[in-house]
């Protein structure tokens, strides 16, 4: 990892605009950035480098179902840091008490026989396990099992009577737009400033100036739980094929929350079928605002039977990890470059080239 660069490579990543864009909202603040380990969040501290606008606290949220590489990318970054002379990232996670039984996301959702809230449209798994525990890590807690004595930069704002800005790595998409609205009209004690928006940045832009800054090896997964609601069927096919026994625990988590006592699963309105008979014998769901499992409006389970990734039993089909690791490229596109990259290196690592070709002509 060379982290040594010329003026002319770091002067293309920012213009003067835009360096002045991010010292003029960030120059005198305390800051905290929120680091996610995925794309946005490490082009966020691209740029920040770029324009010597340096954080003074940099926390990440582990729900406890973060995927290896997000976690590695961690530790790289880690790395990069202390390089830079920035501070660690400190990595916080949501105490629960003995008696509840669980200590992760994914414990909480087999223990309550349910899926995350975002299967059912809401972002109260987010705001638990990933921004209430990073507010607290600053704020302090008086008691209970995330008690803990505010962090000095908390008490430095206090007594400089300011806010603390929190950075967020939200970028010019629809979807981040959105989310950056909802944030500005909630009361908060913090002050939230977007630097992607700031720049003007797209997912692309921010995989350039990382592959560019960091080099392209840096460029890391979309960081997500392994169980994600909003998990696209590309990514389900790279996750059997990376993951196959996080891809089960996936399944087993769905099937356990639409059987189980909190089920939403209105058997009725499908004709009389169980949940289970729906999975194993029809090729989708009829259409529905009920949520039928993981993905909403399909199920992972039944997804996974019917197009080949698991068997009679529900477990995956490792014998076919190549080809799902082509079809994870193929219909994922370019939508992150480490993606893109890891796909095809391990496939044509593992594959000869006659197989290879006779999977991409199967599936074109």
């Amino acid at each position: 990892m060379d982290l040594t660069f010329s003026p002319s490579a770091t002067d293309a990543i920012l213009s003067a605009a835009q360096i002045r864009a991010l010292r003029d909202a960030l120059d005198g603040r305390l800051i905290a950035l929120c680091f996610g380990s995925g794309v946005d969040s490490t082009a966020m501290m691209v740029a920040l480098r770029v324009a010597g606008v340096r954080p003074h606290v940099i926390t990440f949220a582990d729900t406890g179902g973060e995927k290896p590489e997000t976690l590695a990318h961690l530790d790289r970054m880690q790395a990069v840091l202390a390089l830079w002379g920035w501070p660690p990232i400190d990595v916080v996670r949501t105490k629960t008490l003995p008696s509840t039984g669980y200590t992760t996301l994914l414990g909480n959702c087999l223990a309550n026989e349910t899926l995350p809230s975002l299967a059912f449209g809401m972002s109260s798994c987010s705001l638990k396990w990933k921004a209430h525990c990073q507010d607290q890590f600053l704020m302090g807690a008086r008691s209970g099992p995330n008690a803990r004595p505010e962090h000095a930069v908390w008490v430095e704002a206090k007594a400089a009577g300011q806010k603390v800005v929190k950075l967020i790595g939200y970028d010019c998409s629809k979807a981040d737009t959105r989310r950056a609205k909802r944030v500005a009209d909630v009361e908060s004690p913090f002050d939230y400033v977007y630097p992607l928006q700031l720049l003007g940045w797209v997912r692309s832009d921010c995989v350039s100036a990382i592959a560019r800054f960091l080099g392209v090896d840096m460029v890391p997964i979309k960081s997500a739980c392994f169980f994600c609601p909003a998990s696209k069927h590309w990514e389900l096919y790279w996750l059997a094929a990376m993951h196959p026994e996080l891809f089960e625990q996936a399944l087993h988590m769905e099937r356990v929350a639409l059987t189980g006592r909190h089920s939403r699963f209105d058997a009725v309105e499908f004709g009389g079928k169980s949940w289970e008979e729906m999975v194993a014998t029809s090729d989708r769901f009829p259409s529905t605002k009920t949520t039928v499992g993981l993905g909403r409006s399909f199920a992972w389970n039944q997804w996974a039977r019917v197009n080949g990734v698991v068997d009679a039993e529900f477990r995956v089909v490792r014998a076919r990890r190549e080809e799902f690791l082509l079809l994870a490229k193929t219909l994922g596109g370019a939508d992150n470059a480490f993606d893109a990259r890891s796909c095809s290196e391990i496939a044509e690592s593992e594959v000869e080239a006659q197989q290879l070709r006779e999977l991409e002509e199967a599936f074109a």
